[in-house]
């Protein structure tokens, strides 16, 4: 697991072969210093479009803003449970994908 303090650390991460190879999912928050969430979500998707990433969103928030194939919008409150199942629902998916 690898923790990032803004968007533009996480898309320099990214952008490494051997970080990008090992990464499964992103768990993202809706605000995140110098960019919006879904402007991060498209330029993750555009570095790696079969990524998937769960957004942890609040209630007044669009969950429209985040359609995609590999995109989860989890409301709040929500219980951990919940997130956890969502998270490990997307990295089956992905797995499928790539099989």
């Amino acid at each position: 697991m690898q923790r990032v303090g803004d968007a533009a650390e996480a898309l320099c991460l990214v952008e490494q072969p051997q970080f990008a190879r090992n990464l499964g999912l992103v768990i993202s928050g809706l605000h995140m210093p110098g960019i919006s969430g879904p402007a991060f979500v498209a330029e993750l998707h555009d570095r790696l479009p079969k990524l998937p990433v769960l957004v942890l969103g609040n209630p007044s928030e669009v969950a429209d803003d985040y359609a995609g194939v590999c995109v989860c919008f989890l409301s709040r409150p929500f219980a951990t449970e919940e997130m956890v199942m969502l998270a490990g629902q997307l990295l089956s998916q992905s797995e499928r994908q790539t099989a």
